[in-house]
């Protein structure tokens, strides 16, 4: 169909990628915890844009490109490993001002909250998505499993392959941000729990920036 094999297998295949854990589907979760449904789908919406964007470029061959340039490969890898530190850090630092105000009064807490106001979910899932070369070396790898080098048009295998890819990011991050506004009900009840949720998601931020620092092409 439209040059794509096996499409079965490709869709078992996405549905186990998609499911594992990663720092954009657990920002999102993060976001949608704090600030709720809208905040949480102006973070996927910047996911589902920077995923655009990666299979655009996956397609127009820069995957191969980064693969064939390592020094290209490490300015991209570090400096998506520097943005998820940076944030890391800041989930930590709010998580520390968590514990120290957590027995303070409700209006103190909220005064305190309203600098989250100035976060743009979108634009900081988009960069999340976009800083990730292993991101890019998937799509290329695992798309071009699909696609059949004798069909005339290859843009439409691709672009077939996407759709799929972004309904299941869709209905995924959809679960996650409907469980995340159930998490927030909690946090807003105790505040050890969203101090202690804070910053266990910034541990694995920092685990997530380690990991991007290991890679190779």
């Amino acid at each position: 169909m439209l040059g794509v094999t096996d499409l079965p297998t490709y869709l078992m295949g996405l549905v186990l990628i998609v499911l594992l854990p990663g720092p954009n589907s657990l920002y999102v979760l993060s976001v949608a915890a704090r600030r709720g449904v809208r905040a949480g789908y102006t973070a996927a919406a910047g996911v589902w844009c920077g995923d655009a964007v990666l299979m655009v470029l996956s397609a127009a061959g820069v995957a191969s490109l980064l693969q064939a340039n390592a020094l290209l490969f490490g300015i991209v890898k570090y400096a998506g490993a520097g943005y998820l530190t940076w944030l890391a850090i800041g989930m930590l630092r709010a998580a520390w001002s968590m514990w120290r105000t957590r027995r303070e009064s409700v209006r103190t807490a909220a005064a305190q909250a309203e600098p989250a106001a100035v976060e743009r979910p979108y634009r900081r899932a988009l960069v999340i998505s976009l800083l990730n070369p292993k991101a890019i070396l998937f799509f290329i790898s695992f798309f071009v499993q699909f696609v059949d080098p004798a069909y005339a048009y290859p843009a439409l295998s691709f672009v077939l392959l996407g759709t799929f890819a972004q309904l299941a990011s869709f209905l995924y991050l959809t679960a996650l941000i409907f469980s995340g506004t159930r998490l927030s009900a909690a946090f807003a009840r105790r505040k050890r729990l969203s101090a202690g949720a804070t910053s266990a998601a910034g541990v694995l931020f920092l685990g997530f920036a380690a990991k991007l620092t290991l890679a190779s092409a």
